[in-house]
């Protein structure tokens, strides 16, 4: 074998090592893992039903969105601000989202917190919403092969 050959098969085999390690630090199982842990808290928390359930899994949304690779980020980003938002808005208008009812809402409530609600409500029920929602549901099937049950 000539010298020019050997340095090639030792340089293709370095690079093929290298490479390989990179693969073992898979982007997907820090995600993985933390789809598995908040598997039994969303489930709780989302079997109870009820108008606060995705506020009750909202932690556990926060730990998924920080731990989502930027394949499902964005999904996972929407997904939290919308509820964050619905949050913000019955927060700022004093109002128990437990006990919230938008056919009878409070007496003091202004029209102003009224409209934030609702449209806080809509969004949340959104086709932009719902989309992402199938997607980290979709994700967590196809990549940790762990379902959320969302």
């Amino acid at each position: 074998m000539t010298r020019a050959a050997l340095t090639g098969v030792v340089l293709a085999a370095t690079l093929a090592a290298g490479l390989t390690g990179c693969g073992e630090d898979d982007p997907f199982a820090a995600y993985c893992d933390e789809v598995t842990a908040q598997q039994e808290p969303l489930s709780e928390a989302l079997a109870q039903g009820g108008p606060t359930a995705l506020i009750d899994a909202l932690p556990s949304f926060r730990a998924l969105q920080d731990a989502a690779p930027d394949d499902i980020a964005d999904d996972w980003d929407l997904l939290v601000g919308r509820i964050e938002t619905l949050v913000g808005a019955l927060d700022a208008a004093g109002v128990d989202p437990a006990s919230y009812d938008r056919d009878q809402p409070p007496s003091d409530l202004s029209a102003e917190d009224r409209t934030a609600i609702d449209a806080a409500a809509g969004e949340l029920s959104a086709p932009a919403t719902r989309a992402a929602l199938d997607n980290v549901q979709q994700q967590a099937r196809d990549v940790c092969k762990t379902p959320l049950s969302l």
